[in-house]
């Protein structure tokens, strides 16, 4: 007996016909390129389960660099490291506190984020 092995193909259409007014509509809503590649980068940001644990504890309270790093099991250099990518990408923000540094959601932006994505995730 042998086996047939199904092969995976992407769908396509079976003729060639641009719909055009729905292509021009489209065209004329489409964001700026840059925008998009804003967009494309801060997607990134998020594609590292590190950055995703840090933003989840912030969700709960801000916390200093040391409690970040005691909470996940991992050095204050590479939770400092991970903040800064967090932080250039408007994710959160510090403030200081005598010698102590304490990092937050920068916006209930990035909590909408999660909860969407989570949904998401949850449904299927």
């Amino acid at each position: 007996m042998g086996t047939e092995k199904k092969k995976k193909h992407a769908v396509t259409c079976g003729q060639l016909v641009i719909h055009d007014d729905i292509v021009n509509k489209i065209k004329d809503n489409m964001p700026e390129e840059d925008n998009l590649y804003d967009l494309a980068e801060l997607f990134k940001v998020f594609g590292d389960s590190t950055r995703i644990k840090i933003i989840w504890a912030l969700f709960e309270s801000e916390m200093c660099v040391c409690d970040i790093a005691y909470l996940l099991n991992m050095t204050q250099s590479a939770i400092s490291h991970q903040l800064r990518v967090l932080k250039s990408a408007r994710l959160v923000r510090y403030r200081k506190s005598g010698k102590t540094v304490y990092y937050s959601l920068d916006d209930s932006h990035v909590k909408q984020i999660f909860e969407m994505g989570m949904e998401h995730i949850l449904e299927g």
